[in-house]
C-alpha cells in the first residue's frame, strides 16, 4: 500500500453513510416500538462457538486468551435465562472466514430472541420488519423439503446417502462437500435449490434434523422429524438464520459433542464448551424463538450493491 493511496478513504459516501445511520435507526425503533429491550454483550469471550461452520479470531495479550464473538447468542442466552424478557442486540460479530461479495471478517448484527413465541410467529416478526424497507415484497414461505422435492424431485429427510453422493459426484461444484447428509445437502441447495428460489424474500422452515445447530426438533404434519429452524433469503442472498431454541441441558451437551466430532473430522480447531452458557440452560432459558440478521447484507438489498463493501465506511479492504 502506497503513502499517497486513496485507500484511506471510507469506501462510501456521505449519502450512503447516512443512510446506513438511517436504517440502523429504524431496525432499533422497530424492535424497541414492540417492547423488546436492547442490550450489549461482550465483544470478546473466554470461549468460542462449537458450530462447525463457523471460527473465530483468537484473541492473545500478556493479560488474557480470549475470541472474538461470532454472535452475542451465548451472552444473549444467559440474559435470557436470567430473566430478561425479550431482548435484542444491534452490534458488530466476527468470523475468521474468506472474504468475499456477502463477507466481512467485521459485520453488523441484529439479533434478538422473544419469550414464549415459536418459530413461525418470529418468522412473521421477520416480515413485518423487511416491509418496514420493502413494503411491497413478495413473499414466500415454504418448507425446505417442500422446495428441494420441487427443484430436484428428492426428498431431504429421507433420501439415502448413497443417492446423495451420486447426484454431488455427477455436478460440476467448486470444492469438496463434506461426506455427509449435511454436506452434501448443503452442495446441492447452493448449487440449484437457492439460484431457483424466486425473487423477494423467502422463508425456509423445517430444516432436516441433521442441519439442527441448536434448534429444537419436532414432527411435521407428515409425521417427519425435523428442526424447528428457519432461514430468511432476500432475492436468493441469505439474510437471516432463526430458531425455536434449544432447551434441554443434556442435549446441548449431546450437540456440542457432536459439533466437535465434526470439526475434528474438518480439521478444525476444538473449542471448549460454554460451561456458563450450560448452566444457565440448566438453570431454566425458557421456551423462546432467536434470530439473527445480517444488517450489512439487507443494506446490500436495499442499495442494489453487488458487494458488502458497498455498504461499509471501512470493509477489511480498507483496514
Amino acid at each position: 500500500m502506497t503513502a499517497n493511496s486513496e485507500i484511506w478513504r471510507s469506501g462510501i459516501d456521505l449519502t450512503t453513510l447516512r443512510y446506513r445511520s438511517s436504517v440502523m435507526g429504524d431496525l432499533r425503533g422497530f424492535l424497541s416500538g414492540r417492547g423488546v429491550l436492547e442490550i450489549d454483550v461482550p465483544l470478546i469471550g473466554r470461549t468460542s462457538v462449537t458450530d462447525p461452520h463457523l471460527s473465530s479470531f483468537k484473541v492473545n495479550s500478556q493479560y488474557f486468551e480470549g475470541f472474538l464473538q461470532t454472535s452475542p447468542e451465548y451472552f444473549m442466552k444467559r440474559l435470557l435465562a436470567s430473566g430478561s424478557g425479550d431482548i435484542f442486540c444491534l452490534g458488530k460479530a466476527f468470523r475468521a472466514e474468506e472474504e468475499g461479495a456477502a463477507h466481512n471478517p467485521e459485520f453488523m448484527m441484529l439479533e434478538w430472541y422473544r419469550i414464549n413465541w415459536n418459530e413461525h410467529q418470529l418468522m412473521e416478526e421477520v416480515v413485518d420488519l423487511v416491509s418496514v424497507f420493502l413494503p411491497s415484497t413478495k413473499i414466500l414461505k415454504i418448507s425446505y423439503g417442500e422446495l428441494f422435492e420441487e427443484v430436484l424431485g428428492i426428498n431431504p429427510h429421507n433420501v439415502k446417502l448413497s443417492v446423495l453422493r451420486k447426484l454431488a459426484e455427477e455436478t460440476s461444484f467448486e470444492g469438496s462437500p463434506r461426506d455427509s447428509r449435511s454436506g452434501y445437502l448443503d452442495m446441492l441447495f447452493e448449487t440449484f435449490v437457492r439460484p431457483n428460489m424466486p425473487k423477494g424474500l423467502v422463508i425456509l422452515f423445517d430444516y432436516p434434523v441433521c442441519q439442527k445447530a441448536l434448534a429444537q426438533l419436532h414432527h411435521d404434519l407428515n409425521g417427519q422429524q425435523v428442526s424447528r429452524r428457519f432461514e430468511v433469503f432476500l432475492n436468493n442472498s441469505e439474510l437471516a438464520n432463526g430458531y425455536f431454541e434449544l432447551n434441554n441441558f443434556s442435549e446441548h451437551q449431546i450437540r456440542f459433542n457432536e459439533d466437535r466430532c465434526e470439526r475434528r473430522a474438518m480439521g478444525k480447531m476444538l473449542p471448549e464448551d460454554d460451561m456458563l452458557l450450560l448452566e444457565a440452560v440448566k438453570s431454566g432459558l425458557p421456551d423462546c424463538a432467536g434470530v439473527a440478521l445480517g444488517v450489512d447484507r439487507l443494506l446490500m438489498q436495499l442499495l442494489g450493491a453487488s458487494g458488502i463493501d458497498e455498504t461499509m465506511p471501512f470493509s477489511w479492504a480498507r483496514c
